[in-house]
């Protein structure tokens, strides 16, 4: 090749023209991060019109006498000073802890028992299907349907004094915390299955290899399910846990329709009790007091949750 002869200019993988010249690294993430906030705004505005300022308005709200005429009047914290005092707050927060502890470990619990053993069965399907159909009815129709059938002179203890069975004349619904118990129960009929279906969602997506080497290795039964299907679940387990955890402490329409809170204000939950203050006794300050400690503690639970099992994994 002679000096006055020049090498070939590169040609396109495609086989035709000139290769176009290639943009520099990192444009597009910099044109993304020049106008990241445009792209962001219209969700932050839902968000904060949606969520950020009612929060705010509520608690600015507990720090007034109001009863939704007029103008508030400033207190202050007097609203907080007079939950420390109320007979029926502490009513309240005996029951909430009754559905955190009750709603977190029976659902859970018999869904993931339930979702184990039919499993690997021929037939699991229909076997989980009545399990599911609960599910499929609201908590007001729910509590319509039990509240008739608790009450003194209701199907229970009509069947169960049919029966020559003891329990033929309990009242279910009138004592506390025994109302709060059985409400329990039927909460529990209801969220069985929606949780033994997201734990059978769990099962499938397992790996096969890990349990077909512990089977090979003699495991099965418990020790199957407690050394490897177990912490391969853990993950699920805490969103399960996590979503029950959060619905028990904001629970409100069962409890309303089968109780309304009563008698006597017997079985309230937190819920209840901020529902009746605000849209029955028009104490829309006290309210929202309760309304934000309901939040503050909902919140709290959540993160104490969450970063629990966070540290749990990491370790």
């Amino acid at each position: 090749m002679s000096a006055h002869e020049t090498l070939p200019r590169p040609r396109s993988a495609a086989g035709g023209g000139d290769s176009p010249p290639r943009a520099p690294r990192g444009t597009g993430f910099r044109l993304f991060g020049r106008f990241r906030f445009g792209y962001l705004s219209p969700a932050v505005l839902v968000v904060a019109v949606l969520l950020y300022l009612p929060f705010l308005w509520t608690v600015y709200l507990s720090m007034t006498r109001y009863d939704g005429l007029g103008s508030p009047v400033f207190t202050g914290l007097e609203n907080y000073t007079r939950l420390l005092d109320d007979p029926a707050m502490l009513t309240s927060i005996r029951n909430t802890l009754l559905w955190v502890l009750g709603t977190t470990v029976l659902p859970v619990g018999l869904g993931l028992l339930v979702a184990v053993l039919s499993y690997d069965i021929r037939g699991g399907g229909w076997y989980r299907l009545p399990f599911l159909l609960p599910y499929a009815m609201s908590g007001a129709g729910l509590g319509l349907v039990w509240g008739f059938i608790l009450q003194p002179d209701g199907v229970a203890n009509k069947v169960l004094g049919f029966l020559g069975m003891p329990g033929g004349e309990t009242a279910f619904l009138n004592d506390g915390p025994e109302n709060t118990l059985a409400m329990i129960v039927v909460w529990t009929w209801q969220q069985l299955g929606v949780n033994m279906l997201l734990f059978v969602v769990g099962l499938q997506s397992i790996p096969r290899a890990p349990i077909e080497a512990a089977r090979l290795d003699g495991a099965s039964g418990w020790r199957l399910f407690r050394h490897v299907i177990w912490p391969l679940m853990r993950p699920l387990t805490t969103v399960v846990v996590g979503l029950a955890l959060v619905a028990s402490l904001k629970t409100f329409d069962i409890v309303w329709v089968m109780t309304q809170g009563g008698p006597g204000r017997t079985s309230e939950t937190l819920a209840v009790t901020m529902y009746r203050d605000v849209f029955v006794a028009d104490e829309y300050g006290y309210g929202s007091a309760i309304a934000v400690l309901l939040t503050t503690v909902t919140g709290l639970s959540s993160y104490a949750y969450m970063r629990r099992q966070t540290r749990r994994e990491d370790f």
